[in-house]
C-alpha cells in the first residue's frame, strides 16, 4: 500500500512538470511568432497570438490546481516542497510572458500604418536574444540544472544594454524626422515588453536555483538602468 501511494504520488510529480513544461512551450511559441508578426508586419499571425493567449491562462490554472491538490493531499517537505512551489513561481513567469507577447502582436496593426525605421533590425536582433534566454532557462528547467539557469541570469544585462541602444537609436529618429515618432513610441514600447520578457527569464532562473540548491544567488541580479523610468509603467503586461 505504502509503495503504491508512493508511485501515485512520483507520478502526480511528473505530472506537474509535464504541465508546466507545456506551459514553457507554449510561451516560448508565442514569444517568437510575436517577433516574426512585428518583423514580416504579419497581422493575421498577431490576430491568432492575441485569440490563442487564453491558452496559456487555462495551462496556469492547471498547474494551479495540480500543486493546491499536491499541497493539500501530500503534505511535501523539502525537495518536493520546493517542486511544487516552484511550479507555482514559475507558471506565474510564463503567463506573464504571454501576455507580453499578446502585447507586442497587438501593436502590429499599428505598426502597419506607418513606414518602417532602421530600428526595426535592432528590435529583432533584441527579440532573438531574449528568445534565447528563453529557450535556454527552459533548458535549464527540464534538466534541473543550476549552473545553466545562472548563465542565464548573469546575461540579462546583455538585454538591459540591448533595450538601451535601441531606445537612444529610436529617440534620434524622433528628434531627426518627427514622422517616425508613433511609430518610434510603439518600438519603445515593444523593447520595453521584450526587457520585461528577459527579466521574467531572470526570475525563472533564479526560482531553479532555488529548487535544486534550497537558496538564491549569491550578489545582486546584474542590470542596467534603463534611460526612461516613464515606460516602466506604461508598457504593461496585462493590458
Amino acid at each position: 500500500m505504502a509503495e503504491h501511494m508512493l508511485k501515485s504520488y512520483e507520478e502526480e510529480l511528473s505530472r506537474l512538470a509535464a504541465i508546466l513544461a507545456r506551459m514553457g512551450g507554449f510561451a516560448e511559441a508565442q514569444l517568437a511568432d510575436s517577433i516574426d508578426a512585428i518583423v514580416r508586419r504579419d497581422l493575421a499571425l498577431a490576430d491568432r497570438i492575441i485569440e490563442s493567449d487564453a491558452q496559456i491562462d487555462q495551462i496556469e490554472r492547471e498547474v494551479d490546481a495540480m500543486a493546491v491538490r499536491l499541497l493539500a493531499l501530500r503534505q511535501p517537505v523539502g525537495v518536493d516542497l520546493r517542486e511544487i512551489v516552484s511550479s507555482l513561481r514559475i507558471s506565474t513567469d510564463l503567463e506573464r510572458i504571454g501576455d507580453l507577447a499578446k502585447n507586442i502582436a497587438k501593436r502590429v496593426s499599428i505598426i502597419n500604418q506607418s513606414n518602417p525605421v532602421r530600428a526595426i533590425r535592432g528590435l529583432e536582433r533584441m527579440g532573438r536574444l531574449v528568445l534565447g534566454q528563453l529557450k535556454a532557462v527552459l533548458d535549464a528547467l527540464s534538466a534541473r540544472d543550476a549552473d545553466a539557469a545562472h548563465l542565464v541570469w548573469r546575461r540579462d544585462e546583455e538585454i538591459d544594454d540591448m533595450n538601451n541602444s535601441l531606445f537612444r537609436e529610436l529617440l534620434t529618429y524622433m528628434m531627426e524626422d518627427p514622422r517616425t515618432i508613433t511609430v518610434s513610441t510603439h518600438l519603445l514600447f515593444i523593447a520595453k515588453n521584450l526587457e520585461r520578457v528577459g527579466d521574467h527569464c531572470t526570475n525563472i532562473a533564479e526560482t531553479i536555483h532555488y529548487l535544486k540548491t534550497g537558496t538564491g544567488f549569491d550578489g545582486e541580479r546584474p542590470k542596467s538602468d534603463a534611460p526612461y523610468a516613464a515606460l516602466n509603467d506604461q508598457s504593461g503586461e496585462h493590458a
